[in-house]
């Protein structure tokens, strides 16, 4: 299938007016199977994670296949499928990250937090994540809390910074 550039986008999966900001940014970029990762950025600015019905929405504007929109939101740890907590954490698993203790960090927040990466608290507090490579090894091991990024960071110290939020 296939949408040409003028054409509106298909009806958004609910009455949701947030949905006028995506469709803005389609309409900016040309409702283009280029614009795949741009959309999927900014459906998730808005809403906050990717579930099912954004995919399809994406995939129906943008005239691209299903299985490319879910493949492209699967593969970049950037996107998200599930709702995340009030707070994120992730872990960099790069290798400076994880031989200099990225693992001994996700397995203290495990302890701590009782979730794995890709949870997020029973109270919806943090959510936990992990990163291919944050593209900080000189500050390894890294981790990044919302949205700020740090360094040189010890298990207790994520400990201490986690429990502070």
């Amino acid at each position: 299938m296939t949408v040409a550039a003028d054409a509106p986008p298909a009806s958004p999966p609910r009455d949701d007016k947030r949905w006028r900001q995506v469709d803005v940014r389609i309409r900016r970029l040309g409702a283009r199977p280029d614009a795949l990762i741009e959309v999927l950025h900014t459906v998730q600015e808005v809403f906050g994670y990717l579930d099912d019905d954004a995919l399809s929405y994406v995939s129906e504007a943008l005239g691209v296949p299903p299985s490319r929109v879910l493949g492209v939101a699967t593969f970049y740890s950037h996107f998200v499928r599930k709702p995340q907590g009030e707070h994120t954490c992730v872990v960099c698993m790069g290798t400076a990250c994880y031989i200099n203790g990225a693992g001994a960090i996700l397995n203290r927040i495990h302890d701590t937090l009782g979730i794995d990466a890709g949870g997020t608290t029973p109270d919806g507090r943090i959510s936990l994540l992990r990163a291919r490579c944050l593209g900080a090894c000189s500050m390894a091991p890294a981790v990044v809390v919302d949205d700020e990024v740090h360094g040189r960071i010890s298990p207790d110290g994520v400990q201490q910074m986690l429990e502070a939020l």
